[in-house]
């Protein structure tokens, strides 16, 4: 397959941007208001950073609004590339987002718990250009929307990623040490990390340098 691109997630300043593109990274994440989780900034920093990284790189706002008229108001205050979804959609209104947001990528995360998530990433597969499978739960009375640097069931991924026909990003609990094997066994288009290359919430180097010398 080709080579795996890779998605840094929690990106918290300019700098920390460019330093991720230097080595390689395909895509950022940045991180608008969640219920839990790392990586918040506010959507003016989401903006400047966004429009500090050139193409080809892709900027993925990372949104936990659920309504379609949301989301839209979200992405426009940021202007990224690419949204990212991180709960479920209100009525499945992916085509108001289609229409109202032209030329930006859709990226639905689903968080791998069971056979249902299976069912549910085929579904909305259908509505997306890619999907991202994360290790968060949704159900809990503060709901887990990412960022919580465990490994889910790479099973599930596996037959999530052999059952839909949209790119797939995987993400949960990865690092220097399980990525290959993750990769080996799941086969995605691309790997998403957070605290995997981070030392005190902080983007470290020489993690970044193991990172993407791991995939090599």
């Amino acid at each position: 397959m080709a080579h795996v691109k890779v998605k840094i997630c929690c990106i918290s300043s300019v700098e920390e941007a460019q330093l991720a593109v230097a080595h390689g990274a395909y895509a950022l994440g940045l991180v608008g208001h969640m219920p839990s989780g790392p990586g918040v900034i506010g959507d003016a920093l989401i903006a400047d950073i966004a429009s500090s990284v050139a193409p080809p790189t892709r900027t993925f706002l990372l949104t936990s609004e659920t309504s379609a008229e949301a989301i839209i108001a979200h992405h426009r205050r940021v202007r990224t590339t690419t949204v990212q979804i991180v709960d479920a959609l209100e009525e499945r209104q992916y085509d108001r987002l289609r229409r109202e947001l032209p030329g930006v990528e859709l990226v639905q995360v689903i968080h791998v718990l069971d056979e249902a998530s299976v069912r549910e990433a085929v579904e909305v597969s259908q509505h997306v250009d890619a999907v991202l499978l994360d290790s968060g739960n949704p159900n809990l009375a503060v709901k887990e929307l990412g960022g919580t640097g465990r490994a889910h069931d790479w099973q599930l991924s596996k037959a999530i990623r052999e059952a839909i026909n949209v790119p797939l990003f995987l993400a949960g609990g990865l690092n220097a040490g399980n990525v290959q094997r993750a990769v080996d066994m799941v086969q995605p288009f691309g790997v998403d990390l957070c605290s995997g290359v981070r030392t005190n919430g902080r983007l470290d180097e020489r993690k970044l340098e193991s990172f993407f010398g791991a995939l090599s």
